[in-house]
């Protein structure tokens, strides 16, 4: 799907049709361009890249078996990790040879910068955080358990999470994706399919995370070769299995698992859990996977 544009925007990429009509063939796909160059485009009929796709479920299992070497989910899910990181628009789209563009002229907006997010916001601030009178155009956006105050400032969004804080121009913030990646290092929050993580607190020798599970959900049966474990239970029920020794678990239960043992714990509701590791050694490839054991907490739910 091709969205018709309303200005020459830097922040999209551009899709040349061959021709103005409302279903079409795509000429070519073009990137990011300045904005000399994407008025040129529009006056071609170039639209958007939404990054929207159609296709028939067959196509695109054909598409993963050729670029991930398998289509079988239960492979892609426990090697999703190790997968390259690239967009179906790179990996897929921009490559196929017969793919067609539909133009849309509804509403659309992408939020996938900074500035257009602000754009989309009931409220300038979202978490903990304080706008003086004399800012214009400022937002806030705070994941973090302290407050934010801005005083003096015009057109800048303020974005604080585990995994770093932004302070920039609305316009600037397009372009943060380089400094991101030249940045590097490890991931401090995630949403998973079975709740959630936040790293709490690191040094040289011991990590610390707070690890929420959603009802009905549980951990994969793993081990690690080269740290030690301690489970805090904060609040919630749930079962944890450490080297086949399954036991009930609540709020204030401390289980500790040494290096090699094989573990895992689930939650029969919302389970909260602070989980230490120690060892010189820490790292997220120090990961075995093993079956995990049929009806193990059988009886105790």
């Amino acid at each position: 799907m091709g969205i018709e544009p309303t200005y020459p925007s830097e922040k999209y990429g551009y899709v040349i049709p061959e021709d103005m009509g409302e279903f079409s063939q795509v000429s070519a796909f073009k990137e990011k361009p300045d904005k000399e160059t994407a008025a040129e485009y529009i006056k071609q009929g170039a639209l958007w890249n939404a990054g929207v796709f159609g296709f028939r479920l067959r196509y695109l299992l054909d598409k993963t078996e050729e670029i991930l070497g398998t289509s079988d989910y239960r492979t892609l899910f426990d090697t999703y990790e190790t997968l390259t990181k690239i967009s179906f628009d790179y990996a897929v789209g921009e490559k196929e040879t017969s793919i067609d563009v539909l133009r849309f002229s509804g509403e659309w907006k992408d939020l996938g910068t900074w500035n257009t997010l602000t754009e989309a916001m009931d409220e300038p601030v979202i978490g903990q955080g304080i706008i003086n009178d004399t800012c214009k155009d400022v937002n806030i956006l705070n994941e973090l358990d302290m407050p934010i105050i801005a005083m003096g400032l015009k057109d800048v969004v303020i974005a604080a999470s585990p995994e770093g804080v932004l302070v920039s121009d609305k316009e600037q913030s397009s372009y943060i994706k380089p400094y991101v990646d030249s940045l590097g290092g490890d991931v401090r929050y995630a949403e998973k399919s079975w709740g959630e993580f936040r790293v709490i607190d690191v040094e040289d020798d011991s990590l610390t995370i707070r690890v929420t599970l959603t009802p009905g959900h549980e951990m994969n049966y793993h081990s690690h070769e080269y740290r030690d474990e301690v489970w805090t239970v904060l609040s919630g029920q749930g079962a944890s299995n450490v080297d086949g020794e399954v036991r009930r678990v609540g709020p204030g239960d401390v289980i500790r698992i040494p290096a090699g043992a094989r573990h895992m714990i689930h939650a029969f509701d919302t389970l909260r859990i602070m989980e230490v590791q120690l060892g010189t050694d820490i790292r997220a490839a120090d990961k075995i996977k093993h079956d995990k054991p049929e009806k193990w907490f059988d009886g105790i739910e």
